[in-house]
């Protein structure tokens, strides 16, 4: 896959994360919540790692 089309699947798989770890805060399930902060945190990784590698100078 090439990074044009894995920059918006990573964009949308943040948000989705995001608010479902907001939702599983917000009832109480801890387990669920850090799965979800986890796959936050991955994919905000990805994001920054890819903006670093191909920005211009």
């Amino acid at each position: 896959m090439t990074d044009s089309r894995m920059r918006p699947l990573l964009w949308v798989a943040l948000i989705l994360s995001l608010a479902a770890n907001a939702v599983a805060s917000t009832i109480g399930a801890t387990v669920v919540s850090v799965v979800f902060g986890v796959l936050t945190l991955a994919c905000g990784a990805t994001l920054v790692v890819g903006h670093y590698r191909h920005r211009r100078d």
